[in-house]
């Protein structure tokens, strides 16, 4: 689904990301660990197609097709989606209003028709019920006064109505409590399945024990320095970054 071929990648004359090689299969769940400052941020901000980055060489080809050459909301379109680690706030939007925009765009792009106002309503509140969320959720202010918690959870949320081909999770595990993590993982687990793909970026194993990855890749300075399954995740655990970088 997703290949990225010998891939670098700067940012003011400075490399971040350097000859990168890395696939990822339809069906999988890939996570991509390491400590701060190795890259992984920049991997999930390229692959969205989030300005401000060189690209020096190397492409990214979604299902054969090099996304480099395209605009974010055209990689969108094509259903990739990133959850971020520092959801923005937008005052007088409403929640719901927001993510119908988002996917009536999408929709327009590939020559559908309009979601079905009351079935989008429905489908909303039926998902909200199943990862517990408040109901309040679709009325608020996109983002606004929510908790760090609450913006991950509806992160995840926009993730499952999307319904997106390739997600990026970017540290969406980051300063959650244990309530959290496992309304995160269970709504991980309900968008998961043998027709799309998950790349997990994160620091630490917490998630990965609830969400168990089929690869695990160890970054640092811009590349993979070491693979495996996921009990490479549990030899982190064990050791720390520092035994294999």
């Amino acid at each position: 689904m997703l290949e990225i071929k010998n891939l670098s990648v700067s940012v003011e004359n400075k490399n971040i990301i350097n000859n990168l090689d890395l696939s990822i299969s339809k069906g999988k769940i890939v996570a991509v660990m390491g400590p701060n400052g190795s890259g992984k941020s920049t991997l999930s901000n390229i692959i969205a197609g989030k300005k401000g980055y060189e690209i020096n060489n190397g492409e990214i080809l979604f299902n054969r097709t090099n996304i480099l050459e395209l605009e974010p909301e055209e990689r969108a379109a094509k259903g990739i989606y990133l959850a971020f680690q520092y959801p923005v706030e937008i005052p007088g939007i409403a929640n719901s209003s927001f993510l119908r925009t988002a996917l009536n765009s999408i929709r327009k792009h590939n020559g559908d028709e309009d979601i079905n106002t009351r079935e989008f309503l429905n489908e909303c509140k039926e998902l909200s019920k199943k990862l517990n969320l408040d109901a309040s959720f679709l009325t608020r202010d996109l983002n606004t006064g929510f908790s760090g918690g609450e913006k991950k959870k509806n992160e995840i949320f926009h993730m499952l109505m999307m319904k997106p081909k390739f997600c990026i999770l970017d540290e969406i595990d980051s300063g959650l409590d244990i309530d959290a993590l496992k309304i995160i993982a269970k709504g991980i687990s309900e968008y998961s399945n043998k027709d799309n793909s998950l790349l997990i970026i994160t620091h630490y194993q917490r998630l990965l024990d609830y969400v168990k990855p089929d690869e695990v890749h160890i970054f640092n300075e811009g590349k993979i320095v070491k693979s495996g399954d996921y009990s490479l995740v549990k030899a982190l655990e064990e050791k720390g970054y520092k035994e294999f970088i």
